[in-house]
């Protein structure tokens, strides 16, 4: 390490000498090479030191990127009209999704000139907005937000989490609603997951992920959380979750546990808290995914044990016998999301080629109506309680704002809850699905977000992007760059991937694993469709992703990098032989495999981003984005990614690294610093494809 301490001397040298607007010059990184051999084929690591996110070396390379970056982005021509247009799009009053508790609705909303979202309670439809927690004084810069997590049943007693900066971990405080204080009952930072609040308020059930992996806590109120008595999980590793909650009523308590993300084996546990009974395992045998919800004494289980798009059970507590299980809604074409309960029915979101479809049934499968929804788009699920006969839904699309619905359960009605009012001209831009052919023949589908008449003459600047990974559906969501991209002549393009839930667990399973690489070939293959059929070419097409599309930026990249003209590679994978030992990493293996392991080491090797840069090639512009409150991907997989291009890339377009000190994977950002970034990120676009904005 000696070499690399007179290497911090030379960037610390470089760094006083150098003010801001010092000359853009790419910074040198100097190497170390760390060589290994993994199963006969040695690997060589020339940046391993990067990984060490806290020395001083790291920490001067990481301030010396950051100064390169601002030097060629900090001036683009533009700035300022996508600074305005994404305020216009973004500073708005937003209300969020309702709770309702003993006639009062509890929700976040945060105001058009706030930077966070601040905690309001609602006495009744027509009443009051107050003020329960708002976050803004807690840090100077606006970087710790609160969340919501559970409000007792007589809406007295409220729990939410406090977030500092973007990591995944939060506190757990304890808010007595009528008077306003604080309760000293106050959870450490960690990683927590549901919580719920008896129904006499004597304490509360919590899930957590440890360092031993997850357990489920109960906690007395006025008690030291030192002390809180574990009642499940014991056995669980840190490549395992549990998620935990009571019934509407208090009745029961649902575990359920999952091995890996997106895990293909689920296990659920019942246990009557209320009768003081043991905890009962309602099924942890099968090789399937099961989730549930309980409304009164029955279990509705949504599962895609044996049918891969989802059929529905319903389990009598009472009797939970498999002998017993009802399949009420059968599989069909069509895939099942998600369901939830609302007054004492059964409401099922479907997936029907991509766009949401939300259908109401009796507790016994009855089909009783669907619920019209006003265009392609999707819905974000439905909340309601069992005995109460209101529930609430969103719905939104690229071009369409989000909005909150009311459903009157009886009546088979709705109405506005909450809208966003922003100058969006809907009725200008156009939402199409178009389906193209992947290489071993299956037809993909992908919308596209363009101005309507759109001239296709090849040469429209196009932003691809897309996820393809543990079961995540990418629908038609409320996109700001969608609308700017479309409102300068452009193309946004999100084709569904195989390894998402679009399609079933199939459709997921074909991307996983040994079959990873059918992502990556389809987003190749989008890229090469959008070229044949005269939307664009590659000096126009840009290419962004995040976290695991992150990895998929990454793979394209480095497998065709004549394709692109510009990346955008935001808290990504990139170092898959190695990503297993960082963070929560342990928890994605059932997904991606290890390079632990001999067999899954030769499918990682093939496609791993950062053994596949190769020296003196012409890659495209690269921006990486990432943050030391990244607690979910590490920070090194960008550190070390972006030091290896800028040694490697044969072009004069430019590598670079936009590093936040707060920020992480979970947001957490003030809404001013959001726009900051998502402006440089576009300003970034822009020039690379030479995109004219106005003032530009």
């Amino acid at each position: 390490m000696r070499s690399l301490y007179r290497a911090a001397l030379i960037l610390a040298t470089a760094l006083s000498s150098a003010g801001v607007a010092a000359p853009a010059q790419v910074p040198t990184t100097p190497t170390e090479t760390v060589r290994e051999t993994l199963h006969g084929v040695e690997i060589a690591d020339p940046y391993r030191w990067l990984e060490d996110q806290d020395s001083p070396v790291t920490r001067l390379w990481i301030n010396r990127q950051n100064r390169y970056t601002r030097s060629l982005l900090g001036a683009l021509p533009g700035r300022e009209y996508l600074q305005r247009r994404l305020g216009e799009l973004m500073k708005t009053d937003i209300v969020g999704m309702p709770v309702e508790r003993n006639g009062s609705y509890f929700f976040r909303k945060r105001r058009a000139d706030q930077d966070l979202f601040v905690i309001y309670r609602r006495k009744g439809l027509k009443g009051k907005d107050e003020v329960l927690i708002d976050p803004h004084p807690l840090s100077p810069d606006h970087t710790t937000s609160v969340g919501l997590r559970d409000v007792s049943r007589d809406g007295s007693l409220m729990a939410y989490a406090v977030r500092e900066g973007g990591a995944d971990e939060t506190t757990l405080r304890l808010l007595d609603v009528n008077t306003r204080k604080a309760l000293p009952d106050q959870l450490p930072r960690a990683r927590y997951g549901g919580v719920s609040i008896t129904n006499d308020k004597s304490g509360f059930y919590y899930d957590v992920h440890t360092d031993q992996g997850p357990r489920v806590y109960s906690h007395a109120l006025g008690t030291d959380p030192s002390r809180d008595r574990e009642i499940f999980g014991k056995g669980y590793g840190p490549g395992d979750g549990i998620g935990a909650g009571l019934s509407d009523d208090g009745h029961y308590l649902l575990m359920t546990v999952y091995h890996g993300s997106a895990a293909k084996k689920t296990e659920v546990y019942v246990q009557d808290v209320a009768g003081g009974g043991p905890i009962v395992p309602i099924v942890n045998d099968v090789d399937a995914e099961f989730e549930g919800e309980i409304g009164g004494d029955r279990l509705f289980l949504r599962t895609d044990w044996q049918a891969p798009n989802g059929r529905v059970f319903a389990v009598d507590l009472r009797d939970p016998a498999r002998d017993h299980w009802r399949e009420i809604i059968p599989a069909r074409d069509d895939v099942i999301e998600g369901i939830s309960l609302a007054g004492g029915k059964l409401f099922v979101n479907y997936l029907h080629d991509v766009q949401s479809r939300l259908a109401v049934f009796e507790p016994d499968g009855k089909h009783v109506r669907d619920i019209s929804l006003p265009a392609i788009g999707s819905i974000s699920g439905v909340d309601g309680r069992w005995d109460s006969q209101e529930a609430f839904f969103a719905f939104s699309s690229f071009h369409i704002l989000p909005t909150t619905y009311r459903y009157d359960i009886s009546h088979g009605t709705r109405a506005v809850w909450s809208h966003i009012n922003v100058p969006i001209h809907e009725e200008k831009l156009q939402v199409e699905q178009v389906w193209y052919p992947s290489k071993d023949g299956t037809k993909v589908p992908m919308f596209l977000v363009h101005a309507r008449g759109l001239i296709r003459d090849g040469a429209r600047p196009t932003l691809l992007t897309g996820y393809g990974g543990f079961r995540v559906n990418m629908t038609p969501r409320f996109d700001p760059q969608a609308v700017i991209w479309a409102d300068r002549g452009g193309v946004f393009a999100l084709p569904n991937l195989r390894g998402g839930g679009e399609f079933g667990e199939a459709w997921h399973e074909a991307g996983m694993l040994v079959k990873k690489h059918h992502v990556f070939e389809e987003f190749i293959e989008a890229a090469e469709w959008l070229i044949k059929n005269a939307y664009t070419r590659s000096e126009k097409l840009a290419i962004s992703g995040g976290s695991n599309g992150g990895l998929l930026v990454g793979a394209a990249m480095t497998q065709r990098p004549d394709l692109f003209q510009a990346v955008v590679c935001a808290y990504p994978l990139l170092d898959m032989l190695r990503y297993q030992k960082f963070l929560v990493a342990r928890f994605w293996v059932p997904e991606y495999g290890s390079a632990d392991d001999p067999e899954q080491f030769k499918v990682l090797y093939a496609y791993s981003p950062y053994q596949h840069v190769k020296p003196e090639t012409r890659y495209p512009a690269v921006l990486f984005i990432t943050g030391d409150a990244d607690t979910r991907v590490a920070p090194l997989h960008a550190r070390k990614m972006c030091a290896l291009l800028q040694s490697a890339t044969a072009s004069d377009r430019p590598v670079l690294l936009h590093y936040d000190t707060k920020a992480g994977h979970s947001g957490g950002k003030p809404l001013s610093q959001v726009i900051d970034d998502e402006s440089e990120e576009l300003g970034f676009l822009f020039w690379q494809l030479g995109v004219t904005a106005p003032g530009g």
